[in-house]
């Protein structure tokens, strides 16, 4: 049970979120203002906002609940993002910065045409509404209702939806990233003691661990044939994952679209792809070590808040639990500020061009409530799902990798043209539909990542063979992937994220 010294920091925490985000709400009247945060964000504010903005329901909730259920091979999702972060520094985000753009699908009409960039600007509204947003509303509602079982969901979700579309709704892109910095923090100091104490039921022996642990559930590397993540999924599969979601899609690569250069926004994805290899220690290994602790949970998503409940004692309760509802609110207005900005962009000013900035920005707030209420209402159907982590994933795996093969190739192979990515990609998603049906009907039965691998390898060889003899694009085309003409990274991001490989490789070596 929570006391009164937990009500009291729970309470200064949303004190000091709505205050900064009255400040911010201030000078925030435009749409660029509102939507990238006028191109101002430093390294610091990019690489927090882009940690916290990922550590909701998918990882905070969804990751310790699937260390309990199959081990700690589960944290390959944290490392294979971390390299695919420090990828797209160094190769996509000049790119994209050296184009002025708003949102990412916009590089796909510039280099292909405008029904691509709808294409996807539509997947990913879609996405962000079912899975980013109503995923971390059903987060934070289980997280509450483990410490106040009378609530209802439905309720606890609209109480959610409402505080914390309001402020993305009035403050835009800077209020979620100056508050996604101080969930960070919140976040990781929080995080930080609940494993130090739940290590301390073990006497602070990683030997005692060992011990208690079932053989694999200490292994980053699993069986071919096994159920939960086999390492041809991890090699093929997670780095397509990782791809869409750290590059393409607009509820994170807002932030690096709204930095004040290509070095802030390389230096802001290093200190994001740093952080990514925490999880591992602060929720991945306490989720394993809560077997031995937890071993008659009725749910694996309970396993964190439990873990609170349980070994947090007065006070810190209040701070860790502040963190947990910082992450699921961070992920909440993410993914409702993104979507917003692709509607408002990609669908309405092109049609609309006569707009000026103030009306834009008060056509997204507008969007914005509305996207909330849909991701509300869908939220409480997640329930109906095994678990909070396969149903975001699974869903990623048959969605993406059509988008993520188009998209690579328009950015390396100059010879494809609009007409043949538009029918690869048509091509790419029939074939998802026939696979997952097939998989439902017990057809087919491979692991969903190595599943995204082979859609991705099927759409490639769709787009080449639709563009066998078709016309090739022309230069005004090919200038918007220029790479020569984007903007330089910096000796000091490349060395920094060699680094950062070299201690991603040792981690994994070490959990072999």
């Amino acid at each position: 049970m929570l006391h009164t010294l937990d009500y009291v920091v729970l309470g200064l925490y949303l004190l000091i979120v709505t205050v900064i985000c009255v400040r911010v709400t201030r000078r925030s009247p435009e749409s660029d203002e509102l939507f990238l945060a006028g191109r101002t964000l430093g390294a610091g504010v990019v690489g927090l906002s882009l940690f916290a903005s990922n550590i909701s329901s998918t990882t905070l909730i969804g990751l310790p609940g699937a260390a309990w259920s199959s081990g700690i091979a589960v944290a390959n999702y944290e490392w294979m993002a971390a390299l695919v972060l420090l990828f797209s520094a160094l190769y996509v985000v000049p790119v994209l910065l050296g184009n002025r753009l708003t949102t990412v699908p916009e590089l796909l009409e510039r280099r292909f045409d405008a029904r691509l960039r709808k294409y996807l600007s539509g997947v990913s509204v879609f996405l962000s509404i079912v899975l980013d947003t109503a995923g971390s509303l059903f987060a934070g509602a289980l997280v509450l209702q483990v410490f106040f079982p009378q609530l209802p969901l439905v309720g606890t979700i609209v109480a959610i939806a409402l505080f914390t579309g309001l402020y993305t709704a009035a403050g835009g892109l800077r209020a979620v990233a100056y508050t996604d910095a101080l969930q960070s923090v919140v976040l990781l100091v929080g995080a930080a003691m609940l494993a130090w104490l739940v290590f301390a039921e073990f006497d602070h022996s990683w030997a005692n661990v060992v011990a208690a642990m079932p053989a694999d559930h200490l292994s980053l590397v699993r069986p071919l044939d096994d159920p939960h993540l086999p390492w041809l999924g991890t090699l093929i599969g997670l780095p397509i994952l990782g791809f869409y979601y750290w590059t393409m899609n607009q509820y994170v690569s807002q932030r690096l679209l709204g930095a004040r250069s290509v070095e802030a926004a390389g230096r802001g994805a290093m200190l994001a792809a740093g952080l990514k290899l925490l999880p591992l220690f602060l929720m991945v290994l306490p989720g394993a070590m809560a077997i031995a602790l937890l071993p008659d949970l009725q749910r694996a998503d309970e396993v964190y808040p439990r873990l609170l409940m349980e070994y947090a004692p007065v006070g810190l309760t209040g701070l860790i639990l502040a963190g947990l509802l910082a992450a699921i609110m961070s992920s909440i207005d993410s993914a409702l500020n993104s979507a917003s900005t692709l509607i408002t962009h990609d669908f309405i000013q092109p049609r609309r061009p006569h707009l000026d900035a103030r009306a834009l920005a008060k056509l997204g707030r507008g969007i914005t409530l509305v996207l909330m209420a849909l991701a509300a209402m869908w939220a409480p159907m997640i329930d109906h799902f095994p678990g909070l982590f396969a149903y975001l994933q699974q869903t990623f795996a048959y969605v993406t990798p059509p988008l993520v093969a188009v998209f690579l190739l328009g950015l390396w192979w100059r010879g494809l043209g609009a007409s043949a990515a538009w029918r690869a990609l048509l091509t790419g998603h029939a074939i998802s539909v026939a696979w997952f049906v097939a998989s439902q009907l017990g057809w087919l039965d491979l692991h969903f990542t190595i599943v995204a691998g082979v859609l991705l390898a099927l759409t490639a060889v769709a787009a080449w063979l639709w563009q066998a003899g078709a016309q090739a694009p022309d230069a005004a085309q090919l200038d918007a992937v220029d790479r020569s003409r984007a903007p330089a990274v910096s000796a000091a991001v490349r060395w920094g994220s060699a680094t950062l490989v070299a201690v991603t490789a040792a981690l994994v070596i070490a959990f072999w």
